[in-house]
This record gives structure tokens, sequence and C-alpha cells, in this order.
């Protein structure tokens, strides 16, 4: 399970903004995860309590997931669009020369600290 990894690297990132920014304790862990990320939210969750454990900082934290959906640019209309499905093809037009704009990464959104 690479959530293992991905959830490692988080509290170790979690850590070191809390130690730069003279925190003991971070609270809660806000983060976006894309449809398209290959990341599995329940594996992502379950690893988070698992590890978290070991952090002194960040033993108490929630973990606020958001999900961030597929959206697209489509350069036979021009238009920004969310797909509903995965189905690569304009929802406004039916092109296929789409561009993907977001929904495929994870980014640390933002952290509260004590």
């Amino acid at each position: 399970m690479h959530e293992y990894s991905i959830v490692r690297d988080l509290i170790d990132q979690c850590e070191g903004y809390a130690q730069d920014n003279g925190a003991s304790e971070v609270s809660k862990v806000v983060i976006k995860v894309g449809k398209l990320s290959g990341v599995e939210p329940d594996l992502l969750a379950t690893a988070f309590e698992t590890f978290k454990e070991a952090s002194a900082v960040c033993r108490t934290a929630e973990l606020d997931m958001q999900i961030q959906p597929v959206e697209i640019f489509c350069r036979g209309c021009g238009e920004h669009s969310t797909l509903a499905e995965h189905r690569y093809v304009c929802p406004l037009c039916q092109s296929v020369e789409i561009s993907i704009t977001d929904g495929e990464e994870m980014f640390l959104m933002q952290l509260e600290m004590k």
C-alpha cells in the first residue's frame, strides 16, 4: 500500500512545519486528494490514524480530506468543466480535445497548529 509511504511523508511534513513555526501540536491537517491521484481515500485515512500515534506532534490531529473532482479545459469549445464520470470527453460539446487541469494530485492545503 503506497498510502503508508504517503502518510509517513505527510506526517514528516507536518512535523517540519510545526517545528519551523514553533508549534508543539498539529490539531488539523487539511489535504486535497484528486480523484485521479491514485490514492485510495479510505486507506489513506486508516494509515493516517495508525501513523499519527507515533508522532508526538500529530498524535491528536484530525485529517480533513477534500476530494477533488476531475476538472478539464476543452480546446474544442474553450470551456472549463468538471467531469462527473470517467469519460474523457467534454460534457458541453463532446470533444475529445481536452486537458485535465485539476484532480490528478494530492496537496497539503492547511495545518492548524498550537
